[in-house]
């Protein structure tokens, strides 16, 4: 029980009641027994006296508890909850575990410090923020019934918006934003989507990815923002959009969380995860140390000036050694000599993967990524086998309790910085602010901004774009035309995302249909032939074909060709009337065999729920400015391939990108 002895709001001092009875607490007997007295006369004690040893008898049983203070320094919190924490408890604090597996019991009994969500992991199907918020305070309240009270902190991978969330704004995947390169756009994205985090109870967003991906055969290369370091960079500006603007003075390296408002962020993943060989995920990335520093590292630099609270760990190995137990990168480097102060999280089974096959030595790997410097493992299902090795290795004296020391200290630190002990539980005051309007207008400008304009008519003199509003018949074709899924891509509503209608948004029909004058006739096939094509006399048309939604390993392609029947669309539209194609795709695919049938060709990313963003510019009422954050390859035979190297021939270069301007003034 706490008592509060002073003034009230958030002054006075914290005390806690060791009497676990109810009703008052008992004062001691022997007090009690020589205040009455008879011969206490004898003394001539006033009731003043009297109340002072009741008062102080009192303060026998109670203890100032400074981590409960929010008025005291967090450095002084972090040190007086330590000092009262068991090896348990503080084991329990580096493990976070999957909802799916998490009961109050089992956050009680073992003292978890951490939950999320995996991908498409949630309450029920559609859930609401009520739903969200109800289930995460239900796991919340178990951890403040334990002895210390210390409140979990709740994950969850909010990588283009709150995507694992029914209703959620989706915005344009990273590579999108790259195009855009407007860093004060991510900037803002980052802050609905804190905003929208926040609506479902939730604190902590696994993103920004601030990979630098070096190989478009990389199942995860939608995840980077740009083959260029520099626009890497650029875009973690996404990380004060999350956590808030860090103040003027404040320590370099120490986590920034400004309010409940925003959420603590993540960079990852540590480090060269986009570099592996041919792109395979989880693989290996072979370069010196001068090309990981200059190529992969810089983002790092700028995230933790920008105060990020927690890094990832990648799956891959530099040069054979896996990240997730390299001590000389993730301590000496990362924290040691840039002076990183929020704590380092694995990936998921990040730590099971150290040996090959995963798991195959569970005791060795719990070793390898602590002393490795990793505070907090995403373990996620397996929490009893994490904390029985990693509780056995510290009493063999194998990892030191200084290290255990260590990661605690940097968890606590981002749960006092976050004002997670003074606001452990959630409400629906932000429940407004799931898919507000403010934040589908902020996708749909960041769709208009990330579209690439690669061709526009087959001779300069006759350009296509921007097309007519009032033709009289358009034929709108191609599997991802009407297909929400395949529009948003991996990581959403599903880990691999799905097709359909899986979520609220407009796709690019709806939003074509919207645009056009009323009179205009719009026709929709899928997969027209030639023949229906010629014979339905239309002004032009527009195909939208693409990749299939994918995320991680499943993305891995060694072809990169469009799936079927996209080609044959685009043959059997393009060669019987004018045609603007419309790629919706995670990177560069192979377009060069169908390039010169296309009137025009617009590269659109995975533009997320906001289909009408496409149609803004396709139609007139903005402009292209977009530009390619990665080059854009003839053939997978020309791969690796990124600006600067040596032979380099590309079917269109990194930073191209035509530009329109707008029909008339809106």
């Amino acid at each position: 029980m706490l008592y509060k002895r002073g003034g009230g709001g958030g002054g006075g001092t914290w005390l806690t009641r060791r009497w676990r009875g109810g009703g008052p607490p008992p004062v001691r007997r022997s007090w009690i027994g020589f205040l009455l007295h008879p011969k206490m006369a004898l003394f001539g004690t006033t009731f003043v006296v009297i109340s002072f040893l009741l008062f102080w008898a009192f303060l026998g049983e109670a203890e100032y508890m400074k981590y409960r203070d929010p008025s005291q320094p967090v450095n002084v919190r972090v040190r007086d909850l330590m000092n009262r924490m068991t090896l348990a408890e503080k084991i329990g604090q580096m493990t976070q575990i999957e909802r799916k597996v998490a009961t109050p019991q089992v956050l009680k009994d073992y003292y978890i410090g951490s939950l999320l969500s995996g991908g498409g992991s949630v309450p029920a199907p559609q859930a609401s923020a009520a739903d969200w918020v109800n289930m995460i305070n239900e796991f919340q309240k178990a951890c403040l019934s334990t002895r210390l009270g210390i409140p979990m902190i709740y994950g969850i991978d909010a990588v283009h918006g709150h995507n694992n969330v029914y209703g959620a704004t989706i915005f344009p995947h990273n590579i999108g934003l790259g195009a855009a390169r407007d860093p004060d756009l991510v900037k803002r994205i980052g802050a609905a989507t804190a905003l929208e985090v926040r609506a479902t109870g939730i604190p902590y967003a696994f993103a920004p990815c601030i990979a630098v991906c070096r190989d478009p055969r990389w199942g995860r290369c939608y995840e980077s923002y740009s083959e260029d370091h520099k626009i890497v960079q650029a875009m973690t500006e996404i990380i004060p959009g999350l956590q808030g603007d860090v103040p003027a003075n404040y320590t370099r390296g120490f986590p920034y969380v400004a309010g409940k408002n925003n959420v603590v962020a993540c960079a990852k993943h540590f480090v060269g995860d986009g570099g592996t060989q041919k792109g395979i995920n989880e693989n290996n990335t072979i370069i010196d140390r001068q090309g990981l520093f200059s190529i992969h590292v810089p983002a790092y630099y700028d995230a933790i000036a920008k105060s990020v609270s927690t890094v990832m760990i990648s799956y891959s190995s530099w040069n054979g050694v896996k990240m997730h137990a390299n001590r000389d990168l993730i301590t000496r480097f990362l924290k040691n000599q840039l002076k990183f102060r929020g704590f380092v999280i694995s990936d998921w089974e990040g730590i099971d993967r150290i040996t090959s096959p995963p798991g195959a030595n569970y005791t060795y790997s719990v070793q390898a990524s602590i002393t490795a410097g990793i505070d907090m493992v995403m373990v996620p299902n397996n929490y009893a086998d994490f904390i029985n090795s990693l509780t056995n290795l510290v009493n063999m004296n194998v990892i030191p309790m200084s290290r255990i020391d260590d990661a605690v200290r940097r968890i606590l630190r981002v749960k006092f910085v976050m004002g997670l002990f003074e606001n452990p539980l959630s409400d629906l005051s932000l429940a407004d602010q799931l898919g507000k309007k403010e934040h589908k207008e902020l996708a749909r400008e960041a769709v208009r901004k990330s579209l690439v304009l690669l061709k526009n008519g087959k001779s300069t003199y006759e350009p296509l774009l921007p097309l007519p509003k009032n033709a009289p018949k358009i034929l709108v074709a191609g599997s991802h035309a009407d297909n929400l899924g395949y529009q948003c891509g991996g990581w959403t509503i599903e880990w691999q995302g799905a097709s359909g209608r899986i979520t609220l948004g407009t796709t690019i029909l709806d939003a074509v249909k919207a645009t056009v004058d009323p009179a205009t006739t719009v026709l929709f096939a899928e997969n027209p032939d030639n023949d229906f094509v010629r014979n339905n006399n239309f002004s032009y048309a527009i195909v939208v074909v693409g990749e299939h939604p994918y995320t991680e390993t499943a993305g891995d392609s060694l072809n990169l060709t469009i799936p079927d029947p996209g080609p044959s669309t685009i043959q059997a539209v393009c060669s019987a009337v004018k045609c603007a194609v419309v790629v919706i795709s995670g990177r560069p695919v192979v377009i060069e065999p169908y390039v010169s049938v296309m009137d025009a060709l617009v590269a659109a990313w995975l533009p997320g729920s906001e289909g009408q963003g496409v149609t803004d510019v396709l139609f007139g009422d903005y402009g292209f400015t977009g530009k390619l954050p990665r080059t854009w390859f003839k053939s997978v035979d020309q791969l690796p391939m990124n600006v600067g190297d040596q032979n380099y021939d590309p079917l269109f270069p990194f930073g191209f990108g035509l530009t329109t301007k707008p029909r008339t003034a809106r």
